[in-house]
């Protein structure tokens, strides 16, 4: 089989994104993790962690590989300024978003066969006078893909969002019937071809209390979402709902259910963090490579202390290998 090669942007070099990348190194991995960041960075980080690491220069034209414990394969990218664990700076900013574009363009030409991403601070980013709205976005527009979807994933939990960072007072206005049919559409799809689920069973949660109550607390069940769902029921799509989201996300139903799409990001994503934060895997839907992302943020003060759990970045990565061998059985 393939050693399958996973790109990991270290994202905020001041977050505990070199961290993960020395920790996870601390074994020998299922695959061929190229880690997209600073050399001097990394061996700093690992020297602060009481981890011993060997570096070795990346070559996209070595074939992948698996590597010894202790190894880093490293993609070297310098950061326009000194780095310091914990204290975050703009000028670096750009050097973030260089990581992200190397692994995204590396993915769409064939160089690696998924990118998971550490996390990165979208406010200081937006401090250096950089539009910068998330990875999301960032790899949508790289992709030039029109549409993508924000999936959530936990042990025996799959949780997808029609709207992802909107200020609640937006959301309603969202939910339209084009919206909501693309996302439903994106999920059936990803799940078919990159979760080898033969007949996706979809569970759709209403926007309002009670899925509307028969319209008496909202209209959108009715006028928005009902429509959709009836339409892609008669073309065979396994799709139910709208449910009222204080009733699906019980065993009962989840039980029978590949994924939940969910309306807005609140009314899904606490569900699936509280059963599986730290151990749960940010996936973007819709785009033509495999992303993968740690469920957390970039934890400045635990930068470099050695108090980090890998839990999430671990799946993520995992997450994506199994995807990527998915893909790779499908083309041969």
């Amino acid at each position: 089989m393939i050693i399958p090669r996973i790109a990991y942007s270290t994202g905020e070099p001041a977050g505990i994104g070199p961290d993960i990348a020395v920790l996870l190194a601390q074994e020998q991995l299922p695959c061929e993790m190229v880690v997209l960041g600073n050399k001097q960075v990394l061996q700093d980080r690992a020297q602060q962690l009481g981890l011993a690491v060997s570096i070795v220069a990346y070559d996209p034209q070595r074939a992948s590989q698996q590597w010894p414990a202790g190894t880093l394969v490293v993609a070297d990218h310098a950061t326009p300024a000194p780095v310091q664990a914990g204290q975050l700076n703009p000028k670096n900013s750009s050097y973030v978003l260089e990581l992200l574009e190397h692994a995204g363009k590396g993915c769409i030409q064939g160089e690696f066969a998924a990118v998971m991403t550490g996390p990165v601070h979208k406010g200081i980013i937006n401090d250096a006078g950089i539009a910068f709205s998330g990875h999301t976005e960032f790899f949508a527009a790289l992709s030039q893909t029109p549409q993508v979807v924000m999936m959530l994933a936990t042990e025996g939990l799959r949780v997808a969002l029609v709207t992802t960072h909107l200020p609640l007072s937006e959301v309603s206005a969202a939910i339209k019937q084009p919206l909501v049919e693309s996302v439903m559409r994106i999920v059936d799809a990803d799940l078919r071809n990159k979760f080898a689920c033969e007949s996706p069973r979809i569970l759709v949660c209403g926007l309002n209390p009670h899925a509307g109550e028969q319209g008496h607390l909202g209209r959108e069940e009715i006028d928005e979402i009902n429509p959709v769902l009836q339409k892609l029921q008669n073309e065979g799509m396994q799709i139910t709902g709208p449910w009222p989201a204080d009733t699906v996300f019980q065993p009962h139903y989840l039980e029978n259910a590949d994924t939940v799409v969910a309306m807005y990001h609140d009314q899904g994503l606490p569900v699936l963090k509280y059963r599986g934060f730290g151990n749960a895997v940010n996936i973007t839907l819709g785009l033509p490579f495999i992303r993968t992302s740690v469920d957390h943020g970039t934890a400045l003060d635990k930068a470099g202390s050695g108090t980090i759990d890998t839990g999430s970045a671990r799946f993520a990565l995992m997450t994506a290998i199994e995807m990527a061998q998915r893909s790779q059985q499908q083309e041969d």
